[in-house]
């Protein structure tokens, strides 16, 4: 790593500590102490307020309110950030709108010749879903449901919430612990766990209505919902060992709780095991349907009887000609 682009990380590195020592710095960037030493005295030569404290377990802090320096981006950073943003195009992503805002912002930081570049990347740049006569076209079925964003707000300050979901033609309100908001298969859900249930619910964004702060006082610990879950936990009915063709698949697409273990050091083969609800109808025919996908390439060593039926089901033999 160079000079100048090892000492703008720890620039960051910095930022985002209230404290720091010599030794994190030697540690993380693995670097000697006297290059540590003299990394840090460039930053305060450049205008970062640091104050040292004395003693064994010294170290250093950021003065409050002061203005920081400005970090600059290499050129390879910019890049990074810049096709980052382009692959997220039509991808139903939050705070979408402010897209064309962003794009100009970090233009507007970067020299001519970046600039240059970063135009030159938009026009022989495509990505999946993006329109190639027209790349900057943002369509209404690109937006994210409305309700998206004021959920992500609230989560930012509260995890404890009191949705309410359209099902069917009904309304239900559930009191939920929010453990991931997450995007499967270009929709939003909401993991959650049901406060007056006791038990971990998946549910859409696209059929909140509603969503407000469960209240303080019927509130359980983030301790008590955690060891709940624990001991909730499945008992694993699908076992199955993956060849390198089905863990190419793997990597194309996986239902986002499932995850895979290599058993050699070139991650040719690998196990995947999991607990499959055969009573969710969705579930199964989805864990169904993902199991074609992966192709001949595994072995079954254990499957639900349930699943069995659904795969033997949707495969079509077609008479010989």
């Amino acid at each position: 790593m160079k000079k100048v682009e090892r000492i703008n990380i720890i620039m960051r590195y910095i930022n985002n500590r209230a404290h720091f020592t010599i030794s994190e710095i030697m540690r993380e960037f693995n670097i000697s102490r006297s290059t540590a030493i003299r990394d840090i005295r460039e930053i305060e030569a450049m205008g970062m307020p640091l104050v040292a404290e004395v003693g064994r377990d010294g170290g250093y802090f950021v003065m409050n309110n002061s203005v920081l320096p400005t970090v600059r981006f290499t050129d390879n950073e910019i890049k990074a950030l810049f096709i980052a943003f382009m692959a997220t195009r039509n991808q139903q992503l939050p705070y979408l709108k402010s897209r064309q805002s962003l794009a100009e912002k970090l233009l507007g930081l970067i020299s001519e010749n970046q600039q240059d570049d970063l135009v030159l990347l938009n026009q022989i740049l495509l990505f999946e879903g993006t329109n190639p006569h027209n790349p900057d076209l943002l369509d209404l079925s690109d937006l994210p449901h409305p309700i998206l964003e004021r959920l992500i707000q609230i989560l930012l300050s509260d995890s404890y919430l009191l949705i309410t979901v359209k099902e069917g033609k009904e309304m239900k309100t559930y009191p939920i612990y929010l453990l991931h908001l997450y995007r499967e298969k270009s929709f939003w859900q909401i993991e959650g766990y049901d406060l007056e249930e006791e038990k971990r619910r998946i549910i859409s964004v696209d059929n909140l209505t509603q969503i407000e702060r469960y209240p303080a006082k019927k509130r359980v610990s983030k301790k008590k919902i955690l060891e709940q879950l624990s001991s909730q936990e499945e008992i694993i009915n699908l076992v199955l060992e993956l060849g390198p063709k089905a863990i190419a698949q793997f990597k194309k697409y996986h239902p986002l709780h499932l995850s895979i273990s290599y058993t050699n050091p070139y991650q040719t083969t690998a196990n995947l095991k999991t607990f499959v609800h055969v009573d969710n109808a969705e579930e199964l025919a989805e864990i169904s349907n993902w199991l074609l996908f992966l192709g001949e390439d595994i072995q079954v060593k254990e499957m639900p009887e349930e699943v069995l039926d659904q795969i033997q089901g949707r495969i079509i033999l077609f008479p010989l000609t």
